[in-house]
């Protein structure tokens, strides 16, 4: 009974964090729109129709059916874009003609992401002055090398140093891990440095390069070479380091490796295989705060980076898309005509959805096979332990 309730805990609490990662950047362009004096219509957490709303000052605040993020509905800076997130027309914001200042657009649209960053920044800094916090890396020291997998063929060796795959440095396991993600188990080199033993004096490294194709696991679809770390559990991958500032480095970091790895042609197709949906976000949230509170609160912190770090990407029906209409007109004092912002804002609004309605069907059969392997092991254990009782 009280697992249960542990359990139920940890996943209301995980949905309540990720939906305030949402809520904080839409609050951001709230805010910033009134005290602009912009008309805002909607706060909705959550795309398409409502499932609860009420109006308040003027304001329709809404959850709606769609949980893959959230928006803030104000005429006067978007009065097409919103109309594809609402699932219905909304009413109508300023005539043509009647457009506010670029700079006023600019600054509701850069208010969402400054919000997760500012969110970040706080969280990096709770996490600093909390004494039971634990942080720290684990080196690319295999510490294990499992018999007949990838590594093992390809003549990889306990307390070898891995220092980079594919042409790219490591210099943390969690490294080693994202970048064996990023080869789709094609053949990629490895370069490792082998510790040589010199008696009396300090150990001397001999460098190897060598050929490893990693192996798809058949229930996470992950990728692995077969090597343990020196400790066996792997990192504290959200927690770094104690400084604030280091925290916030490796949260931009992460995010912009994958970005390159989006862009770049032998990487592109492994990485958008290892994209994680909303679902696997917020299992990821629950596993950490289960694991551990402050490890939860670390993985929070690097959440709310990458959605300011991807929203301000120059796409359309992001922030960053609205920031670059704008800096077009504050640039050559002339807008890009409405028809076309509506175009292709509506255009790359669909990709979206189908985008994230692809991630939200990988994310739930990753879920329920992980669901059934969890239940697989749970079933096997419970049978060794009552064989030993017999």
């Amino acid at each position: 009974m009280f697992q249960a309730l542990s359990t139920t805990w940890y996943i209301v609490l995980g949905i309540l964090l990720f939906s305030l990662a949402i809520a904080i950047h839409e609050f951001g362009h709230f805010i910033v729109a009134l005290r602009l004096g912009l008309k805002v219509e909607r706060f909705s957490i959550g795309f398409g129709p409502a499932i609860w709303k009420k109006t308040w000052h003027g304001v329709e605040y809404r959850i709606s059916w769609i949980p893959l993020g959230g928006y803030v509905s104000i005429p006067d800076v978007d009065p097409e874009g919103t109309k594809a997130l609402e699932g219905a027309k909304g009413e109508e914001g300023a005539a043509p003609g009647e457009k506010i200042p670029p700079w006023k657009e600019i600054l509701v649209a850069f208010a969402g992401p400054a919000m997760n960053i500012a969110l970040a920044v706080v969280l990096a800094l709770v996490l600093s002055v909390v004494p039971s916090a634990k942080f720290g890396e684990l080196p690319t020291v295999a510490g294990t090398v499992l018999p007949g997998e990838a590594a093992d063929k390809a003549g990889i060796a306990k307390g070898d140093v891995i220092v980079s795959v594919g042409g790219h440095p490591v210099k943390t396991w969690y490294d080693l891990m994202t970048e064996i993600q990023f080869t789709g188990g094609k053949e990629t080199e490895f370069v490792v440095h082998r510790p040589v033993s010199c008696p009396g004096a300090e150990t001397v490294y001999e460098t190897l390069s060598l050929p490893v194709s990693p192996t798809r696991d058949k229930v996470t679809g992950a990728y692995y070479a077969g090597i343990l770390s020196v400790s066996g559990n792997g990192a504290k991958v959200w927690m770094p380091a104690r400084n604030p500032l280091k925290q916030l480095a490796w949260d931009a970091g992460g995010i912009f490796r994958v970005l390159k790895a989006l862009v770049t042609p032998k990487e592109a197709a492994a990485t958008g295989k290892a994209l994680s949906g909303p679902i696997m976000i917020a299992r990821g949230l629950y596993t950490t705060l289960k694991n551990d509170v402050w490890d939860g609160v670390g993985f929070l912190r690097f959440l709310n980076v990458n959605l300011a770090v991807i929203n301000l990407l120059p796409i359309p029906v992001l922030d960053g898309g609205l920031i670059m209409f704008s800096l077009i007109a504050l640039i050559f004092r002339r807008r890009v005509p409405e028809k076309v912002v509506s175009v292709v804002t509506t255009v790359f609004m669909y990709l979206l959805l189908g985008l994230m309605a692809i991630l939200i069907f990988k994310d739930s059969m990753l879920s329920y096979r992980l669901f059934r392997s969890d239940r697989a092991a749970a079933a096997k254990s419970a049978s060794e332990q009552t064989s030993d009782r017999q």
